[in-house]
């Protein structure tokens, strides 16, 4: 896996770089409650593809699930004991969502005034909030298909009018949409269960999931006004059993993956994608600690490892960033922030060996 000269295409129609190099970038959540500093940190420590962080410590309306429903369009929910659910009208929680959101927005543009090039978005996705969130009478939205219909559209139309809006502001960022999808495996298995936790949802059918995204894709790619690029989508996915096949279908640009929930039939399916272009975002740092686990060298060589056996060469393998193997919210700051600089080390090792 090795060369003199290598010529590829950047991941996710990133900017060309000379040399060509591997990239690294965060996930989503961080620790603390402070906005500004978090992401003047991921424009800092994570340069070519820096990303808006999530901040869970701020309670229910900041984390994965009360964020993502604030983006929803035309649909309105409330927090309850049980969690987030569909109403008839948002009560003070979801107003608390959809504030918040906006100051996040609010400190992005303060801190990427001037800047150019890709920047990541990261919304929980379709599935994991059909899963996440309660219908009025009670039990997921994922039971109901007409109920899971309506969240789809309406998060469709709510990230498209969001990348509207991110474009009026920042107009030089290239932007990137992930859709944080935890609870898509469970969802295709009919591995969630019912609200009296003694039966599990049926699975719902992988061309209903996938016409979600081929939605999803198509929207992105045709929003915005005349000559706007299209926004390439990435999902993230952190459970094992990521439908990688599926998504490749449907147009995604990317997947990103923790590889400790990666197996063999797995693997074959990102090779197969690195092959055909497809951006991996290969969650090789664990985060499950405090503080990082592994060094530079080791995370490297994880990944080469891997890429070695499915025989690629360094054109598929600079398609491949380095992330955690999910969010960074686990750590104190000060490891959150070594979690970053350890793979910032690992993606010039990786881009060393990858070019020989």
């Amino acid at each position: 896996m090795s060369g003199p000269e290598v010529e590829t295409a950047p991941p996710l129609g990133l900017a060309d770089r000379r040399p060509p190099s591997v990239l690294w970038t965060g996930i989503g959540s961080w620790p603390g409650t402070d906005m500004g500093d978090a992401v003047r940190i991921a424009f800092a420590e994570c340069p070519d593809l820096p990303y808006l962080p999530e901040l869970p410590a701020r309670g229910p309306a900041a984390q994965l699930v009360g964020r993502g429903a604030s983006v929803l369009s035309g649909l309105a929910v409330d927090l309850q004991p049980a969690g987030w659910r569909l109403a008839d009208a948002p009560n003070r929680d979801a107003r608390q969502a959809r504030s918040l959101f906006r100051q996040d927005l609010d400190d992005l543009e303060e801190v990427a005034q001037g800047f150019v090039g890709a920047f990541k978005l990261s919304v929980a996705g379709p599935w994991t909030l059909a899963a996440a969130l309660e219908r009025p009478r009670g039990d997921r939205v994922v039971a109901d298909h007409g109920a899971r219909r309506d969240v789809v559209q309406s998060l469709t139309e709510g990230i498209g009018a969001l990348v509207d809006e991110l474009r009026r502001r920042l107009p030089d960022l290239a932007l990137v949409v992930q859709l944080d999808e935890p609870l898509l495996p469970a969802v295709l298995t009919g591995g969630l269960s019912t609200a009296s936790g003694f039966s599990r949802h049926r699975s719902v059918d992988r061309p209903e999931v996938a016409e979600a995204y081929s939605q999803l894709v198509a929207h992105l790619a045709a929003t915005g006004p005349m000559g706007a690029a299209a926004v390439p989508v990435v999902v993230h996915c952190c459970a094992a059993g990521a439908p990688v096949s599926l998504l490749r279908e449907v147009g995604v640009a990317g997947v990103a993956l923790d590889l400790g929930q990666m197996g063999t039939e797995t693997w074959d399916e990102v090779g197969e994608g690195l092959t055909e272009g497809l951006w991996f975002g290969a969650g090789a740092l664990p985060t499950t600690g405090t503080a990082p686990l592994a060094r530079p060298e080791q995370v490297a060589t994880r990944v080469l490892a891997r890429l070695d056996d499915l025989g690629l060469d360094a054109d598929a393998g600079l398609r491949t960033v380095l992330t955690p193997a999910c969010g960074l919210a686990g750590f104190d700051s000060d490891g959150a922030l070594a979690a970053l600089r350890v793979l910032r080390s690992a993606a010039d090792i990786l881009s060393d060996r990858l070019l020989g």
